[in-house]
């Protein structure tokens, strides 16, 4: 590979395990990670809430 291919993947990769490391934390939340057995037409707002908390933690 060359130099500039290598330093794409570098960037690549530091993208991706920052988003894997978010997946990690959201999937904590058993709703996220098993089957969602409740009513299908509020999973977006749950999902969204605890995204919400996600992103309240990091802002602290």
């Amino acid at each position: 590979m060359t130099k500039e291919q290598k330093k794409y993947n570098r960037e690549l990769n530091r993208l991706r395990i920052t988003v894997e490391h978010v997946n990690r934390r959201l999937k904590i939340f058993k709703i996220l990670s098993d089957r969602y057995r409740n009513r299908h037409r509020r999973f977006g707002l749950r999902s969204n809430l605890i995204a919400g908390l996600y992103n309240y933690e990091l802002a602290l």
